[in-house]
């Protein structure tokens, strides 16, 4: 398999880990978008959030809120952006599940949601009605 993250997690590659358990290994993102810019990935191979067994799912969570935790901390930040970009379209470059955790200072520049759309009359009850008949 040539998945980037794999070759971090079997030691193929050099990383700055700032967490490691048994299933999950967080480490610094080598073109962060602010300084402390950390991944939170799945030790085993999962494209997608679609992909994602639940108990991996609550492990990927709880350690990204103790790493989220950490980066504040260490940091001294008022806040950050946790994301996950899901499929090429939503900007997932490495095909492995992850997590970003981004600080956030003010005056970072940082403007990750510019809202341009808005519902014309009526759509937003029928997508809403839609989404709510296609949840599983």
């Amino acid at each position: 398999m040539d998945c980037i993250f794999c070759k971090i997690i079997n030691g193929e590659i050099p990383a700055d880990k700032v967490f490691e358990n048994d299933k999950v290994i967080a480490f610094l993102d080598l073109r962060p978008v602010n300084l402390g810019h950390t991944l939170v990935v799945p030790k085993k191979h999962i494209e997608n959030l679609f992909e994602v067994d639940e108990e991996t799912l609550k492990e990927i969570i709880i350690s990204a809120q103790k790493v989220a935790k950490g980066i504040v901390g260490a940091l001294d930040l008022k806040g950050f952006n946790f994301a996950q970009n899901n499929g090429a379209v939503a900007g997932q470059i490495v095909p492995h599940l992850h997590w970003h955790i981004i600080p956030r200072r003010e005056d970072d520049g940082l403007h990750p949601w510019t809202r341009t759309e808005q519902y014309a009359e009526g759509e937003k009850e029928k997508i809403a009605e839609k989404i709510r008949g296609a949840i599983l």
